[in-house]
């Protein structure tokens, strides 16, 4: 747990409602204080849903302080069973009510008596996880309540489709343009000729959780949310799964190549090699794009890539392989796939980063100088304030990342959109001469070799002057590394003089 104005990963009783809030009648009991009920605003907004979000807070306030929270918490539990009728309630603390060390197990075991749906609490450490970690978990332990109590019931259905059939574990609410993506993977599987058994958690029903096992594989799009689920069902029922993302023409064909290994398994001769090839030549255009006169502006770009450990790994991938662009460094919040991040990327560009520091990326990025970011909200942040373009590409979301129009990272028609992404974000020739022409650029930035840099340097006229006689394309380089003279001779203010001087010294350096 960190106090911080930023996070990449939110906490730990996030994830939980994440869950809860994507399944179909299922409702979710926040024990938690005021503050910390923002969930609701939060997903309402975001997601753009007609339905109110299923999520009820009962408040930890000084008359719960005096005399404890369990009369409180199971008479929410219990009157929202008699309201709703959800097939299943979720109580879970946050890690400011988890200070308290109550009892909550006993609430629910007390609130099971007098109600109707099933309740459970979210078995999850809001002190050690964060909300990705969560998601996996509560995903997880939802999956594998139901799927025990088929068992018990025996109604457990093990029998499986009799055309190859899959379930698609993690997609879920607030995701990163899930929705769209999971477009493009019903879109896969209906060209691959496998039908979709279960689509979970997304408006699934935990009733229906017990046929899960009905289906040959299963796969996990993300790896944030879904392994754990996935890893379950592989130990107890003995159903392989595949996550391998396919996003990007490279993955796509990874992705497309491991179905077809698997059903070969099934005694099943699938060849898809054609279909890979008449879907890159007709559907996917980014095949072509990446050859034509166009992509030839991207030679010797440089870029930067942070995200989650799916899409940062993926997109650096399509950089570096598909678009000829040479990443400078990739990198994670995602501290507990840092291993399987490495593997991916570590051939693939100069640096790795492993962090969910903020300030570290910006430091990094206005060390670095990419000409394009391809990050998070965030970076986008970073971006605009040293005035280099980003894309984003991952979580954290944004309002920005739930557009009305059809935007899908993952699929055919998902290259087509990174690829304008991509070529979009970087500025380009003719581009930057429009901007130089028309003012476009901002000279007045105060900017430094590090975002967390204290400093303050402030320019003269005549400099700015002199400065913005010089090409956009390379203004801002010659902007920051006069900052960076001026800070290591000790000045904070920029005359024509010094700005001369430091030119000089930098040529110099540089021959």
């Amino acid at each position: 747990m960190k106090l911080a104005y930023w996070m990449y990963a939110g906490p730990a009783h996030i994830g939980t409602l994440r869950i809860a809030s994507s399944f179909t009648n299922v409702h979710a009991i926040m024990h938690a204080p005021l503050g910390d009920d923002y969930f609701n605003v939060m997903r309402s907004m975001l997601e753009r849903d007609r339905n109110f979000t299923p999520v009820t807070a009962s408040i930890v306030d000084r008359h719960v302080l005096a005399r404890g929270s369990q009369e409180k918490v199971i008479n929410n539990i219990t009157r929202k069973d008699k309201e709703v009728k959800p097939d299943l309630v979720v109580l879970t603390p946050t890690c400011t009510s988890s200070i308290l060390q109550e009892d909550l197990q006993n609430f629910v075991n007390r609130a099971s008596l007098d109600s109707q749906a099933d309740i459970i609490l979210a078995d999850v450490n809001h002190y050690r996880v964060n909300e990705l970690q969560a998601s996996d978990r509560t995903l997880e332990q939802i999956v594998s309540f139901y799927i025990s109590k088929a068992r018990k019931a025996k109604v457990l259905n093990t029998t499986k489709t009799t055309r190859p059939s899959v379930n698609i574990i993690g997609i879920l609410s607030l995701g990163f343009h899930g929705q769209h993506d999971l477009i493009e993977l019903k879109r896969l599987f209906e060209d691959l000729d496998i039908e979709i058994n279960q689509i979970i958690p997304e408006s699934a029903s935990v009733n229906d959780l017990r046929l899960l096992p009905r289906a040959w594989f299963n796969f996990v799009p993300y790896r944030e949310v879904g392994l754990l689920t996935a890893q379950y069902l592989q130990q107890e029922l003995d159903m392989p799964f595949i996550d391998t993302t396919p996003m990007g023409l490279t993955d796509i064909g990874h992705f497309v190549q491991s179905i077809q290994s698997l059903l070969n398994t099934f005694g099943i001769n699938k060849d898809y090699e054609s279909y890979l090839q008449y879907q890159t030549r007709h559907t996917s255009q980014a095949a072509w794009f990446s050859k034509s006169i166009d992509c030839q502006n991207l030679t010797g770009k440089t870029a930067i890539v942070f995200g989650d450990s799916t899409h940062a790994a993926a997109m650096t991938q399509i950089l570096v392989l598909e678009m000829n662009i040479r990443v400078l460094w990739a990198g994670t919040y995602c501290i507990n796939d840092a291993d399987w991040f490495r593997s991916r990327v570590q051939s693939l560009c100069s640096e790795i980063v492993i962090t969910d520091d903020h300030n570290l990326i910006g430091d990094m990025i206005a060390r670095t100088e990419p000409n394009a970011i391809f990050g998070t909200q965030m970076e986008r942040h970073i971006g605009k304030r040293l005035n280099i373009p980003c894309g984003v590409i991952s979580s954290p979301v944004h309002i920005q990342n739930f557009p009305l129009s059809y935007k899908p990272f993952l699929g055919f028609e998902g290259t087509n959109q990174i690829a304008d992404l991509v070529y979009n974000s970087f500025t380009l020739g003719m581009e930057d001469h429009l901007l130089d022409l028309f003012g476009g650029h901002d000279t007045t930035q105060i900017l430094t070799d590090t975002l967390s840099s204290g400093a303050e340097i402030n320019w003269s006229p005549d400099a700015l002057k002199e400065l913005s006689k010089i090409p956009g394309f390379v203004r801002g380089k010659v902007k920051r590394n006069t900052e960076k003279f001026a800070i290591k001779q000790g000045h904070s203010f920029i005359s024509l003089e010094l700005m001369y001087e430091a030119k000089e010294k930098i040529n110099s350096s540089e021959s």
